[in-house]
């Protein structure tokens, strides 16, 4: 049977909203804030706060309470019935990320077990197919490379794309 890589953040969560939300509510930064392509968040809030989203990102609780990305849950659960689904996520990056991001899937995503859930730094994982945002993750990874669009990403043409989680099913099942 196949097996899949899905990152978290960005590909089935969604810290860019809470991002905007806390520098809204710190700074005065719109909640309707548009990303330009190729940018991270803190290159659109002004020059005082652009550091502050690694003090977010570092707080106890920030990965807990994320919104789940539009169609991601039945999406995953759709592709878990043909494949071997393993949630990879570099959650060792943030040291309060670990429990918060295990909470997280155990609320959103209770039926993948812990068994397919890896929590690491480098994501050195044997399978088939990674679903990821962060280009870096596929450097050195033989197989299918999808790249899940953001915000970051999208200035990048060397990787298959999928735009959102309709697209990922239409290309594996």
């Amino acid at each position: 049977m196949m097996r899949i890589a899905i990152d978290m953040d960005e590909v089935l969560a969604d810290p860019i909203y809470k991002f905007i939300q806390l520098y809204n509510r710190d700074y005065g930064v719109p909640l309707d804030l548009i990303l330009e392509p190729g940018n991270e968040i803190y290159q659109h809030v002004p020059e005082h706060a652009k550091d502050k989203w690694f003090d977010y990102i570092n707080e106890e609780g920030f990965f807990r309470d994320l919104k789940p990305l539009d169609g991601s849950i039945e999406a995953v659960k759709k592709l878990q019935e043909k494949y071997d689904v393993y949630i990879v996520s570099a959650a060792m990056e943030f040291r309060n990320s670990l429990v918060d991001k295990y909470d997280w899937l155990a609320e959103h995503f209770p039926f993948i077990t812990w068994r397919n859930i890896m929590f690491c730094g480098d994501k050195i994982v044997d399978v088939d197919v990674m679903i990821d945002d962060r280009a870096k993750n596929f450097v050195g990874f033989n197989g299918r490379k999808l790249l899940f669009t953001s915000p970051h990403n999208l200035l990048l043409t060397d990787y298959e794309r999928v735009n959102n989680w309709q697209e990922v099913l239409d290309k594996l099942l």
